[in-house]
């Protein structure tokens, strides 16, 4: 079961240069993170100063040991200064259940 994460970043007017070199560091840097499959950054048509960065991971946990990691959150301090607000967090998965790492087992999406 792999996991998606789409990662939305509202960015400071004149930031975007900034913030597209720390996101490829984030990017290059969980290339060696366990669990990382792939990423993408896009921009919204509707907001220019919007990002959304969608990852792949081979698990949830992976995912959040990434996001939890000091290298990761060396840099993601960074884009926070040049952010208008806070970054959101979504996950996914394409299985019909998902898996609960807190209690070890899966739970029917209904």
């Amino acid at each position: 079961m792999f996991v998606k994460v789409f990662i939305r970043r509202p960015i400071k007017e004149g930031k975007d240069s900034q913030a597209f070199s720390l996101l490829k560091k984030l990017r290059s840097n969980a290339l060696n993170h366990q669990g990382y499959i792939s990423g993408e950054t896009l921009v919204s048509t509707d907001d220019p100063k919007e990002m959304m960065v969608i990852s792949i991971w081979q698990s949830l946990e992976d995912w959040e040991n990434w996001k939890e990691s000091k290298a990761r959150k060396e840099i993601d301090d960074r884009l926070i200064e040049i952010q208008n607000r806070p970054t959101s967090y979504r996950t996914y998965t394409s299985s019909k259940y998902r898996i609960s790492v807190k209690k070890g087992f899966p739970d029917a999406l209904g």
